[in-house]
């Protein structure tokens, strides 16, 4: 059997936020009780400045690989590879950027659930590229959030971004003239650039707020400041492992093994054995993206494509309607 073909507008159907959330609980619970795999991102790096990225995980019933290639200047390019775990069978090929925007906000969404105080209802968001909407949509899905504020780099990415997010999710969205302005009182805040260097201060950063920091998954870039890492009362992280190879944010701010030892993993937390303790604590989840979120979303989206002979998927109505014109 042709193995199933799912384009990103399939993704994009077949995977809505609030269930990657739910999928990403059960993955990190798996993972923690030793139920699942997973191995950390690889990179090949060429001197064009091309590079290959690539990482792997399984669960009790599939695995799979996704590999990704980027230029600076051209762009990425996303395909993950889904096997089943009973007999190694190829079962579907998936086109991944949206799978990667989806899971990533969902991990975030994720964390922010299990860490930031019920009653937050203000978000700052600095950055409106790649990950932005998503990472929006998973802080709608989880906290009641009245208000947003959005800051980047570029005036025209952040004007467009504002639009398209009052459009899409009827909240209201405001874009102020500094990123201060934007972090200032926030009750969460989320950080989704490709900055090198930290995009908020220590100061701006109010007692009692949850961090999401997603953008940066190398060891030598960043987006918060050490004093910052270090004001948080918890750092959660996706995979201890991965961390240690790539999270900028905490390689440059860590002072030794101790501080290691101090971080929790999404695992944990979802246990019960950490967690918030004070209303008033800075609580910081440093998010780098690991294979088991997509091995576990796209096992979910396998099971719900429908397949015509060739393998290209097609949407449940349509499907029916072409039973119904073959009878």
């Amino acid at each position: 059997m042709n193995p199933l073909y799912l384009t990103e507008d399939d993704v994009r159907q077949l995977l809505p936020m609030r269930k990657c959330i739910d999928l990403l609980r059960t993955a990190f619970t798996q993972l923690a009780a030793g139920e699942a795999i997973n191995q950390p991102r690889r990179r090949l790096i060429l001197p064009t400045r091309s590079a290959l990225h690539y990482m792997a995980a399984a669960d009790a019933r599939y695995f799979g690989i996704k590999a990704y290639s980027t230029h600076p200047t051209y762009g990425a390019h996303f395909l993950f590879l889904l096997y089943g775990a009973e007999d190694a069978a190829l079962l579907a090929v998936l086109e991944a950027n949206q799978l990667g925007q989806i899971r990533t906000g969902a991990a975030s969404g994720l964390a922010t659930e299990l860490l930031a105080r019920p009653d937050c209802k203000s978000l700052a968001l600095i950055g409106s590229g790649f990950q932005a909407r998503t990472q929006l949509e998973a802080m709608l899905a989880v906290r009641p959030i009245e208000s947003v504020r959005v800051w980047s780099r570029s005036p025209e990415k952040r004007a467009a971004f504002v639009a398209d997010a009052r459009r899409q999710f009827g909240t209201s969205v405001e874009s102020p003239s500094s990123a201060e302005a934007a972090v200032g009182g926030a009750d969460l805040l989320v950080t989704a650039t490709g900055s090198a260097d930290p995009v908020v201060e220590a100061s701006w950063i109010s007692a009692g707020t949850h961090i999401n920091a997603m953008g940066s998954n190398q060891a030598r870039r960043r987006e918060l400041p050490a004093e910052l890492v270090r004001r948080a009362s918890l750092i959660v992280v996706d995979s201890r492992e991965q961390s240690r190879m790539e999270s900028g944010d905490l390689l440059l701010a860590f002072g030794g093994e101790e501080d290691w030892a101090a971080t929790a993993e999404l695992g944990d937390v979802i246990a019960g054995k950490r967690g918030r303790s004070q209303p008033q604590e800075i609580t910081l989840f440093k998010s780098n993206g690991i294979a088991l979120e997509d091995v576990t979303a796209a096992g979910y989206m396998n099971g719900r494509g429908k397949k015509e002979g060739d393998g290209r998927f097609i949407p449940e109505a349509a499907a029916a309607a072409r039973l119904r014109a073959r009878r």
